[in-house]
């Protein structure tokens, strides 16, 4: 019976490797014929670029836990989160030198 167990565990990692194989020669292929395509009309090869808009993904949170907004963004009306203190002023801030370590 673990025999059987196994090798159907097997049997269905060669299949998820297969698939996942066959579906990067399939954007391979694609990409090599819109390459191809490109060439032919005498446009520039342009590669797939994934965007990531890190603002688009932040946003997401909003209202989570409790949080309507967070700093900075369209929802908050001056920069701060709700419910929460002012920042100080940096007015008061003093340099301090650090000591060497004996």
């Amino acid at each position: 019976m673990r025999f059987i167990f196994r090798l159907l565990l097997a049997v269905l990692g060669l299949v998820f490797l297969a698939s996942l194989l066959a579906a990067a020669v399939l954007l391979l292929l694609v990409w090599l014929l819109k390459a191809a395509w490109a060439r032919l009309t005498g446009r520039p090869v342009q590669p797939w670029v994934f965007q990531f808009k890190r603002h688009a993904a932040w946003r997401g949170f909003e209202g989570f836990n409790g949080f309507p907004g967070f700093p900075g963004s369209p929802g908050s009306s001056d920069g701060t989160l709700s419910g929460t203190k002012p920042r100080p002023a940096d007015d008061n801030v003093i340099d301090v030198t650090p000591k060497e370590i004996k």
